[in-house]
Order: structure tokens, then sequence, then C-alpha cells
């Protein structure tokens, strides 16, 4: 590393991990495992499980057709679908046959996809349904590169070459006895430091940069993962964090080769009912699912009877100090032990039940999660295990674990991976999952990586006993006109505990004092006013009434006591939509665009200053 950070850095390297590749963990799970339920897909109202053979199998022809179609090693082929068994079909086709898969969300609009594919060079793209062929199709003439379109449905598409199922034909008619030993002998051939995957990262400025995994940066990620977070063949998870995100694309990576039962979510609309149906075991999300959780169970305490409400403040009561204690390393007392066993009993064990009864672990990364909820679900028995990472980083960085478990940080540095705080606070990583660079893009590789290795995440964090902790980004800190730096991230966080809050971007870099812009949880204010007889026909009228905006003004800032006079927002300004992807507001990772949201409430945030 260069420069003058500060190497009195957290070091994970008593366990140095031997390089592998991602058709190796394939091939060697097919042998080891052959389950008949390595996935889980919901066809005609039930679960229907398919075995590690029955994947091997389409999985080869898949990889054999499009080396029949001409692909050669090394090219680029996108896959564009939600999480469903055809996506491993097809992402495990081009790893074991020499090519360099490239995701992309299935929320993002044609436009933004013309881009990657341009940028990547992709020759071949997978395509799940007609939506999802229209927007190619509507593009397809700025991508020469492009030739073919391979649709996961049987039922023609616009613009679709070929069915899978005709691509695998294909293969299937391609294949002989030498040809399979020939098909897996070349697969294994594959080296640690070839190209895996380009992953376009979301970017909250400017072009999207296509991320260069190796086999050996993905595959060292799951070994590493796997050393400290136990799984087994009993286990089942929910895959539902789209696959085209590198945090459930490892994990699942780390389920099939561990032998967990990965069942796909129908969709993000039935995660909660899916949940119920598959009873996981494992789940890794985003932090919104949590708060969603913690959000519904208030709820519904909040609207029973007083009795009710009283039972679930003393349970929430009793479960924080029992988790403080058992946190602390010490065993809690009989009075508390009893009155923990109660609360499991009256409020705790019906949280459970919500999440299908078996979870043995929740995994949260992408983003802050606020300690409360953390500590909520484990009094509950729930423990979330709280990670950071990058997709530059394949991605976890590190990770709480179930020995090594401290709410409110990130976990400790995984094995192999080194981690230094600079002098500006910034953290940087350096180990076997750095990516190789940014496609196409040599000056932002050395931007990122330092000619020591060094990864600059661009978060800003601190270490403690070897516990990461996050602060925030380091392009977000926001500095006031009077020369205070505020981490709006926390803020945001501590708003959003609300239920009435959906998201808050705090305003405030050059100005005397910061501001908040909030989207309210329409859901829940459109039922409040309903009881308080609010008269309105449209969200904006509704947001117009003085005492809406009394009440969203009180529920933004009841939760911010403890802040700096500097740190607290001084006006709220409503918006009447949520922040979409479409629009440009929100990453597909969900991320917040700052500069986007600023400058499209540019006369919004004006009005807050001038009043």
């Amino acid at each position: 590393m260069t420069g003058t950070a500060d190497r009195a850095s957290a070091t994970r390297d008593d366990v140095l991990l031997a390089p592998a590749t991602l058709t190796q963990l394939f091939f060697d799970a097919v042998d080891r495992h052959d389950r008949p339920d390595a996935l889980q897909v919901k066809r005609d109202g039930r679960y229907h499980p398919l075995s590690h053979r029955w994947l091997a199998g389409r999985v080869r022809h898949a990889a054999l057709g499009l080396d029949a179609l001409g692909i050669a090693r090394g090219s680029r082929v996108g896959i564009l679908s939600e999480n469903r068994p055809e996506w491993a079909i097809a992402d495990y086709a081009c790893l074991t046959g020499g090519l360099i898969d490239v995701p992309l969300y299935p929320t993002l609009p044609a436009a933004r996809m013309e881009y990657i594919l341009r940028d990547s060079g992709a020759v071949a793209i997978f395509v799940s349904d007609e939506a999802q062929a229209r927007k190619i199709a509507s593009i397809r003439s700025e991508l020469p590169d492009l030739k073919w379109m391979i649709g996961f449905a049987d039922a023609p598409m616009v613009g679709v070459d070929l069915t899978l199922a005709a691509l695998e034909a294909k293969g299937a008619a391609a294949e002989n006895p030498d040809g399979v030993a020939r098909y897996r002998t070349a697969a294994l051939r594959t080296m640690p430091d070839d190209l895996a995957t380009i992953i376009y990262t979301s970017g909250t400025t400017g072009e999207p940069k296509g991320v260069m995994l190796s086999h050996g940066n993905i595959a060292s990620n799951v070994a590493a993962v796997m050393s400290i977070i136990p799984f087994g063949a009993g286990d089942v998870s929910l895959s539902f964090l789209p696959l085209s995100h590198i945090l459930e694309r490892m994990f699942d990576f780390l389920m099939f080769c561990t032998g967990v039962s990965i069942a796909y979510v129908e969709s993000m609309d039935t995660i909660v009912e899916n949940i119920g149906e598959v009873r996981p075991t494992f789940v890794v999300s985003v932090p919104r699912i949590y708060e969603k959780i913690h959000a519904a169970v208030l709820e519904k305490a909040m609207s029973g009877g007083a009795v009710t409400r009283r039972i679930f403040h003393w349970a929430r009561d009793v479960g924080a100090r029992w988790a403080h204690v058992r946190l602390d390393g010490e065993t809690p007392g009989a009075l508390l032990a009893m009155q923990y066993a109660l609360a499991q009993r009256l409020v705790f064990s019906k949280l459970k039940a919500r999440v299908g009864g078996r979870i043995r672990y929740f995994v949260s990364g992408g983003a802050p999660l606020a300690v409360e909820i953390t500590v909520f679900f484990y009094a509950a028995g729930l423990q979330i295990l709280e990670g950071y990472g990058l997709t530059e980083s394949s991605p976890v960085i590190a990770v709480n674990s179930p020995d090594h478990f401290r709410p409110g940080t990130v976990g400790r540095p995984i094995a192999g991976v080194e981690v230094t705080i600079a002098p500006d606070g910034e953290i940087l990583a350096r180990g076997p999952n750095i990516m190789k660079g940014y496609f196409n893009r040599p000056d932002d590789t050395r931007a990122a990586i330092d000619p020591d290795g060094w990864l600059h995440t661009g978060d800003i964090g601190t270490l403690q006993d070897g516990f990461l902790s996050i602060t925030d980004r380091k392009k977000d800190l926001l500095i006031t006109a009077g020369g205070k730096n505020i981490a709006p991230q926390p803020i945001e966080n501590q708003i959003k505990q609300s239920k009435f809050v959906a998201e808050a971007v705090l305003i405030g870099d050059r100005r005397r004092y910061p501001v908040v812009l909030v989207v309210p949880d329409f859901p829940q204010l459109e039922t409040w006013a309903a009881a308080e007889h609010i008269v309105y026909s449209t969200r904006h009228e509704l947001l117009e009434q003085p005492a809406v905006r009394t009440k969203m003004e009180k529920e933004v800032l009841v939760g911010l006591s403890g802040l700096a006079k500097f740190e607290t927002p001084q006006k709220v300004g409503l918006l009447d939509r949520p922040f979409s992807i479409e629009n440009g507001e929100l990453t597909p990772t969900l991320k917040v665009r700052r500069q986007v949201v600023n400058a499209r409430y540019e006369s919004l945030i004006a009005s807050l200053y001038a009043e």
C-alpha cells in the first residue's frame, strides 16, 4: 500500500486459501452431493425438487449448444432474468464452456442495458420472458456484436433466435461419450486467474463500470465464508435477491457447493408467502427486507389493544436486556431468564413463525442495518450476520459469524483478506477476492487499486478489536457552510425506523444546516389519514394537508434525539412518489443516487432553505 495509511490493521491471514475455480466447485458439488433437491422451483401451486444430475445434464447440453453456435471461449454472454433454475443453467453453462457471463438487472430499462451490452461486446444473451425479450429487441440494432438471443420460455418471443430447449437440443445432438469427456476436461482446464464474469456496478454517479471477477476471486470468497458460517446438506435457502447482484450470486455458489437446497422465490411480491412454503434455514438479504419484517411486527402489535401493546413493549425491553447480557458474554440471571422465556412464548415465537420457523441464520449486506433491528432479531432467536463488501471484492470483505458476533459492526475480515484504515478514514482491502479491474477502463482501475494491491473502497470506517464498522461513504459526507462534517447514512437509517418513512435523503452540503427529503410509506400514511378523516384525491393533496405535514415531521424528528444541533435536519420535504430505478433515483441495488435526487428536487430543496 502506498502513502501513510495506518498499518495497525486487522488481518485474518491465519488461513491461506488454495486457489480454486467455479467449474471445479460445480463438478465437485454434483459428484459429492447428488441430491434430488439441489434446486427447488414453484410450479402449479407447489415447490418441485430438481436434482444435481438434472442440473448437470442441462448445463452440459447448454454449454455444448453454445459451442455449436460457434461462440468461442472468452466471449461475453449476457443473462437477463429473474431468479429461476434457468439462471443457474445459463450461468454454469457459460462458466464450464469457458465463456464470460454478463448479468443484467431485470429491472433496468432498455437504454441502460444497451450501454452494458455494447461496452461488454456481448455476442449472445439469455432472456427470461417476453417483457425482457422486448427490451433487447428494441435496442438490438444498436448492438452489432449481439448475434444470438436465447429465450428461457418455450413459447415464441419477440426477437428470440432460439429457445433454451432448442439450444440444449443442439448440444445433445453433438454429444457422444468422447464429447462428454472432452467437455469436462476442457472445463476443468480453466485456471483461477481466468475471467468468470463482468458485473456492471450500478454506480451512484456516472456510467456503470464493468467489474472483472475471475474464477479465483469468487471461489476464494466462497471458501472463506464457508469456513466461518456453517452450512450443510440439511439446510434450505430461499434465493430472492437478484442473481445479477454479486451478494446473492456468491451465496448461491456457496449454497450449491455445500449441498444446501436452493429454492427460488416466485417474485419479490411473494417473498413472505414463499418463506412460509419453503421454511428456509438460511436467507441472505439486504436490510430493507429486515426493516419491513420489523415494521410489520411493530404495526401488528400497535394495532392491537392496550394490553397487546403493553405486552409487546415489555417483551421488547426484556429481549433487549437479555440480548445485551448474552452479547457481553455473560449468563442472564434467573429472573431475567424467566422473563425472557415468557417473552419468547408471547411475542418472539410469532416472529419466528412468520419467517418459517426454521431459520438458523440471516445474512445482511449491501447497506447498513440499524443496530436496534439486529438486537431485536437476536432477542427473538434470529441471528442476523451483517457483513460488508463490494462488487469489486467478490463481494465479502468482512462478516459477523455465529462465534464472533457484534451488532453495529460488519464483523471481522474474512480469512486471507487484509483490511486497513487510511489516514482519511477510508477502508482499504487486499486479498484474493479483489477484482482484476474494470473492463475497458485502465485509468479507473488504477484509481481503485493502488500499486500495492489495496482496493480503495470509498467507504469510511473504523477497526476496533478486529471488528470493522462502517460509518459512511467517503463521497457522501456532507460539509456544512460552517465547516461541520455530517455522515448522512446513520441519520437516514434512524429516520427510516419510523413505519411512516420509506426513504430519507439528508441534504446539506455547503449549506447552513441540513434538511431531509422523505418519501412516506404511503400505505401506512393513508391508513392513518383515513382514521383521521382526512379528505384528499391525490397523494400530492394528501401531503399538502397541515395535519399530515405535522404528523410526518413528528415521525421524522422524534427518533433523532442525541444528534448534535448541526447534524439535526431543520426542515422536512415530503415527496409524493417513491424513488425508482426507472427514473434514475435508485441504483439496481436500491441505493439512492444523491446527485440525481439533488438535481430532480432542486426547487423543493431551495424552498426549504428559503422558508
